[in-house]
């Protein structure tokens, strides 16, 4: 599983804490999946499809995923 992240290139927003201990980081891998991590616990990773991927930014886009009362 470890050679599937190689070379990957962790991404995260600009909006992130700068000590890296808020942060959720993306990457898109050789076979075409996405994964993400937390940058505090980069050993644990979740790996979607783009179809996931694409749906889940269309929710945070449309404001399906704020927190309540914000």
């Amino acid at each position: 599983m470890k050679d599937l992240f190689e070379g990957a290139d962790w991404r995260k927003s600009t909006k992130s804490s700068g000590t890296g201990g808020a942060c959720v980081e993306v990457a898109f891998l050789a076979d075409g999946s996405v994964a993400l991590r937390e940058s505090d616990q980069p050993e644990s990773v979740v790996i979607t499809t783009p179809v996931k991927w694409d749906a889940f930014l269309a929710g945070v886009r449309n404001c399906e995923f704020d927190r309540p009362g914000t």
